[in-house]
């Protein structure tokens, strides 16, 4: 959906067409982001489909598949355009740079568990103008680092195992990072937004304190 500012309704611009596997359809979709030199969409078409499709802004009757067979759950773009995509199957996220089709993994991809070299359900992503990758590691209850090249990563945020203390999460979602390298976090299964100062061993509710969230995404 696709809603202007200050609309009072908004605009079906991919999907619509009922759940499936359609060209024309979406099924759940996850994540989505704008690509601007192509005015398209780009989408996480679900678990299910296990696709990533790519959907005209304007006139978009139907998606066109660029990456298949793939349990994708999160997406980002860099500088560069190369498509970064989480795929919570094999818990990894891969890089794709323009053209390609298989891609490389940047941060995981060895393995379900909490190793620094591994990841357990990694959700959504963000990547800085260095090629450096914030990925949620939900499953793990933790913020993971991964410096480009790097062949482990590194934790930023909680990592102290599932719970509601400053210096835990539980099952984080999306992510953010700010030019001070300031993690900010949705503690979805806490019901709060958390903010990690670079190197801080514990984080501060900056959003959810009084019961305001119901597991934000």
């Amino acid at each position: 959906m696709q809603w202007r500012a200050n609309a009072t309704s908004g605009q079906v611009i991919a999907g619509g067409n009922g759940q499936g596997s359609g060209a024309h359809q979406l099924d759940r979709p996850t994540d989505v982001i704008v690509e601007k030199d192509t005015d398209s969409l780009i989408i996480c078409d679900s678990r299910e489909n296990g696709k990533v499709v790519r959907w005209l802004r304007q006139n978009g009757k139907n998606g066109t598949m660029i990456i298949s067979n793939i349990n994708c759950v999160g997406l980002a773009m860099d500088e560069n355009r190369s498509l970064y995509v989480s795929d919570a199957k094999k818990e990894e996220v891969k890089r794709f740079r323009t053209g390609e089709s298989s891609g490389s993994v940047v941060a995981g991809g060895n393995g379900q568990a909490d190793r620094l070299n591994q990841l357990y359900g990694p959700t959504f992503m963000f990547v800085d103008q260095n090629r450096t990758v914030y990925v949620s590691d939900s499953g793990n209850h933790r913020i993971m680092k991964w410096i480009d090249g790097a062949r482990e990563g590194i934790v930023v945020a909680g990592g102290q195992g599932r719970g509601n203390g400053l210096q835990q999460l539980v099952g984080p979602q999306a992510v953010a990072i700010d030019q001070m390298d300031t993690v900010y976090v949705v503690d979805a299964g806490n019901n709060r937004i958390m903010r990690w100062p670079k190197g801080a061993s514990q984080g501060t509710v900056i959003i959810g304190q009084e019961g305001q969230l119901n597991f934000p995404v």
